[in-house]
């Protein structure tokens, strides 16, 4: 796949590049190059973050960093049978447990909240940082809304970290998620007021927080171009576009589809035994 001249490979992480001197020099400057496209493409072009993940992946499956990447890729395209086989063959390869929740919502994603419950209470959570446990609150939730237990996802998500007033890079997501979950049984006073908090914590706009407050609130947004084309074809009634009410990530960071369930052990197993390194 073709890569921007200006992408050197030197633009990613010191820990990542440290990783890659274990390959060919050259070999290292290709993967890193198709790393740094995984990372700029992800969030704009999943399916083009995919692409570059499978050529790393295919250049040096032996590296950590790199199954990492493909997992998130994946994950991405919700192709979650194939990020958790990456995320595991990661996490054996280093051992950390920072992948943990987000390997438990790839189990949401196959449609086994279940097994995402029994990794919320397992000893590995205990090992993550703050906003690896807020993230692992945020799935476990997720899957209690999955299960139909719509009361238990709003105690799951009543925590100090819900509480403080402090804002952390989780804080928006963890409250948007409260305020959806309260709005789901009914609660919509609730709701409308943690909206309100998420907004004020969502500082880079990574939730649509704002639209869901309006949206409670009976705003209506007229699209101004339509307007102006219904008052060129001579009056026609007009109607007010209402606010996009798109299904965001409420409660947890998984878009609840189901994929196919590969066997990710035995292809782990394999690249782990066998992987080679393919010189594209």
């Amino acid at each position: 796949m073709p890569i921007p001249e200006d992408v050197t490979g030197d633009e990613i992480d010191k820990d990542v590049r440290q990783e890659l001197q274990s390959l060919p020099k050259t070999l290292a400057e290709d993967v890193a190059r198709n790393l740094v496209m995984v990372a700029r493409l992800i969030d704009e072009d999943p399916e083009g973050a995919y692409g570059y993940s499978k050529v790393a992946l295919r250049l040096a499956s032996r590296v950590a960093a790199v199954r990492e990447a493909a997992g998130f890729a994946a994950y991405a395209n919700q192709k979650y049978s194939e990020a958790l086989a990456e995320f595991r063959a990661a996490r054996r390869m280093t051992g950390h447990t920072e992948l943990w929740p987000v390997m438990a919502d790839c189990e949401r994603g196959l449609g086994r909240p279940e097994k995402a419950l029994d990794m919320a209470g397992a000893p590995e959570v205990h090992k993550l940082d703050k906003a690896g446990q807020v993230e692992m609150r945020l799935v476990a939730a997720g899957a209690r809304r999955d299960m139909g237990q719509l009361d238990a996802a709003i105690v799951t998500l009543q925590s100090p970290e819900l509480a403080s007033n402090s804002v952390q890079p989780w804080t928006a997501r963890l409250r948007y998620a409260y305020a959806d979950a309260l709005l789901a049984v009914g609660r919509e006073g609730e709701a409308r007021e943690w909206f309100a908090k998420a907004v004020e914590a969502d500082r880079d706009g990574s939730t649509d927080a704002s639209d869901r407050l309006a949206e409670l609130d009976g705003v209506e947004f007229v699209d101004a171009l339509d307007t102006d084309d219904d008052a060129a074809d001579g009056g026609h009634d007009s109607a007010a576009d209402s606010v996009d009410n798109a299904e965001a990530r409420t409660d947890g960071p998984v878009d609840e589809q189901s994929g196919d369930q590969d066997d990710e052990d035995d292809q782990d197993d394999q690249d782990d035994e066998d992987g080679q390194v393919d010189k594209a």
